[in-house]
């Protein structure tokens, strides 16, 4: 074949399917795709195989969550509804500023309570080889709070921002709505985060 010919080939190739450079990405059209508003749905389908049955995307949810005795209990159970505020406190055992953060509030949370009326939980997304760690660290740590492993690290799934990162902070008011999110942890945060909660439970 005439290199003309190849080319034109080439091109008839190239329309009917997906093109890619020779570091195979795939070429992206020029043309802006339309892109509908997203809308966050009450269930979704858990991509994990050991939780089958959908997930409810609104509080208290139905996570699977198991305690230090290796006990499974589901987060509806588990979160109270009595209409006080809830704090859910993500963290990972390998993740130093979980760690920095859950520290620095440990001293605090006796004096926090005293002043304000809430419910918090502090939730591991840690994968289930990591399990003994957990245990060995909530019991080492000695909070005052109760402390769970997301099994199926369901949250990731049907939290905002598909709970990207640690440490994250989710607070819900008294009628389970999220009004406030915090990421990542510098010295001094546990103030703000405590401010944030008077602030939930006085309103």
């Amino acid at each position: 074949m005439t290199p003309i010919l190849n080319f034109f080939l080439a091109l008839i190739f190239c329309s009917l399917f997906s093109c890619k450079n020779a570091d195979n990405a795939t070429v992206i059209p020029k043309e802006p795709i339309a892109v509908q508003e997203a809308k966050i749905p009450k269930t979704v389908t858990p991509k994990t195989k050991k939780q089958t049955t959908p997930l409810t995307a609104t509080f208290p949810f139905d996570v699977e969550l198991k305690d230090v005795k290796g006990k499974i209990h589901k987060s509806s159970e588990v979160f109270k509804k009595n209409g006080k505020p809830t704090v859910l406190m993500f963290w990972l055992t390998t993740c130093g500023p979980c760690h920095m953060k859950l520290n620095a509030i440990k001293p605090l949370y006796p004096q926090w309570k005293e002043e304000a009326d809430f419910n918090v939980y502090a939730i591991s997304g840690d994968f289930d080889r990591n399990f003994p760690k957990f245990v060995t660290q909530t019991k080492s740590k000695n909070w005052e709070w109760e402390t769970y492993n997301d099994v199926n690290r369901s949250f990731r799934e049907i939290l905002p921002g598909k709970l990207n990162g640690y440490p994250q902070t989710f607070i819900f008011d008294k009628d389970g709505k999220l009004v406030y999110q915090d990421k990542r942890y510098r010295p001094g945060d546990e103030h703000k985060l405590f401010k944030k909660i008077k602030e939930i439970c006085n309103s």
